[in-house]
């Protein structure tokens, strides 16, 4: 981190197919080695499966929900005060939320070994809209960490 000035931050551009920064962002997230049109690929292919498997109700709104049910609300941040590291509970920005969310889903999505990863990333995007699934659960999991840490809470600063 750099000790000079906040680094800036580049906006991102929404993609062309479905003319949403949402959807952007998630192709840069499922992005590996700089193989955007790949990770495009993947990414329209699980929006076309979505619309598949949920008839009547709009792809680019299932992941917009299932992201905002996995977005964690707060979590814990390594303190050290004295010798010692606290896990203190600490709110979580907007961006990161959407950042982490996004991490889970298409990290859970890879984990699913034996599928395609646009199949994957499908389901994987329809158990976060329908409130369950490894995301979900993970979101859980640091919810509790942060529950469970609660005494720290005094040493946020």
């Amino acid at each position: 981190m750099s000790r000079r000035r906040q680094a800036v931050k580049r906006s991102i551009i929404a993609d062309a197919k479905f003319n949403s920064v949402l959807v952007g962002r998630l192709v840069n997230t499922v992005m590996f080695s700089g193989k955007k049109n790949t990770a495009r690929r993947i990414v329209y292919g699980a929006i076309e499966a979505l619309a598949e498997k949920s008839p009547g109700v709009d792809p680019i709104e299932v992941v917009q929900r299932a992201v905002d049910n996995a977005k964690p609300r707060i979590e814990t941040k390594a303190r050290r005060v004295g010798g010692a590291t606290y896990q203190v509970p600490m709110e979580v920005s907007a961006d990161r939320q959407t950042s982490l969310a996004m991490r889970w889903i298409v990290g859970y999505a890879d984990d699913r070994k034996g599928i395609p990863m646009k199949e994957a990333l499908a389901a994987e995007l329809l158990e976060a809209y329908q409130g369950q699934g490894s995301a979900i659960r993970k979101r859980d999991d640091v919810h509790k960490m942060a529950q469970a840490n609660k005494a720290f809470a005094h040493f946020r600063w």
